[in-house]
């Protein structure tokens, strides 16, 4: 029988799920005020998708992709971090990679003891969700612990997507 934790009404680590999109940076946004506003620290993930070698180009070398894309994810992190260290909330970051990123995400909440998910929809409608289902909703489905599911506008509708007093964290 699976251990059953009490959940504390004030969370102390906030896990972010972040892939640098517009609804994530509001997500990270949101994230970083409930941090403040409870004293938490929030960690930063960002999942790499491993795709299996055949749907990569013969010119495109699977670890050379790898190297780049967790560089890059590096350097947006490091800007998050300095972004938040500036509004005066304690961060922590992984890059992690996978084909389940929701599973993923789900080991990083263990491995971190998050008591709280903030995460975001991307707003995207259509057939690819729909057979493939979301991200989001994996981690609904899955996660035990508090959890902060953010709407987001469809993609292309900045205006809802990002508030006025929005800074760029990447």
């Amino acid at each position: 029988m699976p251990e059953v934790r009490a959940f504390p009404s004030i969370p102390t680590k906030i896990l972010l799920p972040i892939d640098f999109s517009p609804s994530s940076q509001v997500a990270l946004e949101m994230a970083a005020d409930l941090a403040k506003h409870f004293h938490a620290e929030l960690h930063l993930v960002n999942v790499i998708p491993m795709f299996p070698a055949s749907t990569l180009p013969d010119f495109v070398p699977e670890t050379k992709f790898l190297q780049d894309a967790r560089s890059l994810a590096e350097r947006h992190l490091a800007k998050c971090h300095a972004a938040l260290a500036a509004r005066g909330v304690k961060s922590t970051s992984s890059v992690e990679v996978g084909n389940d990123i929701a599973g993923n995400i789900m080991e990083v909440l263990e491995r971190e003891h998050s008591d709280l998910v903030v995460i975001s929809t991307h707003g995207i409608s259509g057939w690819h969700p729909l057979i493939f289902g979301s991200i989001a909703e994996k981690v609904v489905k899955l996660v035990q612990c508090p959890l902060l599911l953010l709407r987001s506008a469809k993609p292309g509708d900045s205006a809802k997507t990002r508030p006025e007093h929005s800074e760029e964290w990447w």
